[in-house]
């Protein structure tokens, strides 16, 4: 199956529908009047639904097993044609547009079995998925122009040249599928001074996305988290709460990591972990989300 252990959960909600249709009014006559000798067709079919919901990853290989939270199966007439509609929801990292399609599948399939001695020529049509919400696609934000972004990288022994970067170069190649504009990529020592002028002067450049990693650790040479929470103006308590809850349900260590992110006028500024799994994990934990920010800052208009 494919993996989805990076993603986050989220609300999921898929509509699918198929169409049966029968030969003959008398057909449709004793479906709603209940007279199909195999009994209520509605009612059992929408049984089978319900199961075939549940048991999506029992018939479909590559489907995860998911819980769902919430089904619904109704119908509509329209002259010889029977619409069926299941909605499914769950909260989980993958979506339920398969269990949508193959729970209105088995629906129809109860239809065509429960029918079939009384209507010989009825047809299964249209399995079809009406609509899909959820998940990273619906968090995407639409720019004019793209968010001007700096990564800095704060490290000593990366910038004396004794060991090379792996974290900074994660995060750009993490930041090519988001609306945003790399105006520049640095490597600088520790130091609380250090980290305050390359943000100091980022601003000047007015770049509105600040992204650092390393320093936010314990060791005394961690300085990030100093160097960032005097010079902001409001601290986004979330960004770091989420960072650490994400990083912590992969490796319980994440819960030592002191991230933090807040904004200095219009500019975010976030601190990330300086291990390549920890900056890793934490892009795929805060976009495209995080950047509804700017949205937020300045009304639509950016």
């Amino acid at each position: 199956m494919v993996d989805i252990t990076h993603k986050n959960n989220s609300l999921r909600i898929a509509v699918a529908k198929a169409v049966v249709a029968v030969s003959k009014p008398e057909t449709i006559l004793a479906l709603e009047n209940k007279t199909v000798p195999k009994g209520d067709v509605f009612e059992m079919a929408k049984t089978a639904g319900l199961f075939a919901a549940k048991r999506t990853s029992d018939m479909i290989p590559d489907c995860h097993p998911l819980p769902i939270e919430y089904t619904k199966i109704s119908y509509e007439i329209s002259g010889l044609e029977v619409s069926i509609f299941v909605e499914i929801k769950t909260i989980y990292k993958t979506g339920v547009e398969v269990e949508a399609m193959h729970a209105a599948s088995v629906v129809a399939l109860t239809f065509y079995d429960m029918l079939k001695p009384i209507d010989k020529e009825i047809e299964i049509k249209n399995i079809r998925l009406l609509e899909k919400k959820g998940g990273k696609s619906d968090k995407k934000e639409h720019f004019e122009q793209p968010i001007k972004t700096s990564v800095l990288v704060c490290s000593d022994s990366i910038s004396e040249g004794k060991k090379e970067d792996f974290s900074g170069k994660i995060i750009l190649e993490k930041l090519k599928s988001e609306p945003v504009e790399i105006c520049s990529y640095d490597i600088i020592p520790d130091g609380v001074e250090n980290i305050q002028t390359q943000i100091a002067k980022y601003i000047s450049n007015k770049v509105e996305l600040i992204l650092i990693t390393g320093g936010t650790g314990l060791s005394k040479r961690d300085f990030t988290p100093e160097a960032i929470k005097p010079i902001l103006n409001t601290e986004i308590p979330g960004i770091g709460e989420h960072l650490r809850q994400y990083g912590q349900n992969r490796m319980p260590y994440s819960i030592l990591s002191r991230s933090i992110g807040g904004l200095i006028g219009d500019t975010l500024v976030i601190a990330l972990p300086g291990s390549t799994n920890g900056a890793k994990e934490s892009m795929e934990a805060l976009f495209p989300s995080v950047l509804h920010i700017f949205k937020m800052i300045h009304s639509g208009k950016h």
